[in-house]
């Protein structure tokens, strides 16, 4: 009797599972519209259409360095229908910066798949008098504290503390919800300097609009070839990248899990996002769940040494 008790009990998830998904799915994204996340949510979301038959509804929960985003998804009901697309700032780099989290970026998600990895730009304003990264060393040692950069996540935030330590500069910080509220700042001459993710900062160069001065990996990218990388031009031995996650909230059922993870790493790597990555220059990076898990608690780690080293004190 307990046994058949037990499989009638089992039975609605099983079922739900296999039919899983059957209704449309949120992905809930911790920055703003036409952030770098936010286009990658919205490629993933069409290629997840595309061969599921689901729509997608991306939910855009930005604000606190990603902690609103984060705090939404954990939050959610772990039936599979909302996925946290996030990056190494809520999962990796939060517990680093801040004394208390509201969420726990392990024990309140499930791994998904990795979905990217990529670098940054370094832009400023064009009025600012500086046509490289050498100038605008110079010029903020000779104006301590009266020059300020915009950040929007933690990737954008620690890049330039890590610049910072690295020249001996200080310039001041000024945090908003995201990388392209920023962007609009900077843009208007509200602020002098980011270092940003590529899909942010890239158009605004192209228009002519924001002058580069480096990049924040090694190798040149691709889509700036002209633009050489921050070591090159001076500051040896810097890099700074960033990378793109797929979680669902902890509690969601295992077959579940197992079919996210491969509906979105099929994704990633789809006709329909394809257009994203290309124009944005992140390399497609996708994982099973337990790898990911394993990537996440090394980044942990990396994110840790890199923010104690810039000198950076949680608040």
């Amino acid at each position: 009797m307990l046994a058949v008790a037990a499989a009638c009990a089992l039975a609605p998830l099983l079922a739900q599972a296999q039919a899983f998904p059957d209704k449309p799915i949120t992905f809930v994204v911790p920055f703003a519209s036409g952030s770098a996340t936010d286009q990658l949510a919205r490629a993933l979301g069409q290629a997840v259409t595309n061969d599921a038959k689901v729509s997608v509804v991306v939910d855009n929960k930005p604000g606190a360095y990603s902690i609103i985003g984060a705090q939404t998804a954990a939050k959610a009901r772990p039936d599979g229908y909302t996925v946290f697309i996030t990056t190494n700032t809520t999962q990796a780099a939060n517990q680093h910066l801040f004394k208390k989290l509201p969420y726990d970026p392990v024990k309140d998600f499930v791994p998904l798949t990795a979905l990217g990895r990529g670098g940054q730009i370094m832009v400023v304003n064009p009025a600012l008098p500086v046509k490289n990264v050498s100038e605008f060393i110079a010029l903020a040692k000779s104006k301590p504290g009266r020059l300020s950069f915009g950040s929007g996540s933690s990737s954008s935030r620690v890049a330039v503390e890590l610049f910072k330590q690295m020249t001996g500069t200080y310039i001041l910080n000024i945090p908003y919800k995201s990388n392209p509220s920023a962007v609009t700042d900077l843009l208007g001459g509200q602020i002098d300097m980011m270092i940003t993710d590529m899909a942010t900062g890239l158009p605004q160069v192209k228009a002519g609009k924001l002058k580069a001065l480096g990049v924040s990996t090694r190798q040149r990218s691709p889509l700036a070839p002209d633009v050489p990388t921050i070591d090159e031009a001076g500051v040896k031995g810097y890099e700074m990248t960033y990378w793109f996650a797929a979680y669902a909230p902890a509690g969601t059922p295992a077959d579940v899990v197992a079919k996210l993870a491969d509906m979105l790493a099929r994704a990633a790597r789809s006709s329909s996002a394809a257009p994203f990555y290309q124009a944005s220059g992140i390399e497609i990076f996708t994982s099973n769940p337990e790898d990911l898990r394993k990537f996440q608690a090394a980044e942990t780690v990396k994110w840790g040494r890199i923010i104690k080293g810039a000198g950076i004190e949680p608040e």
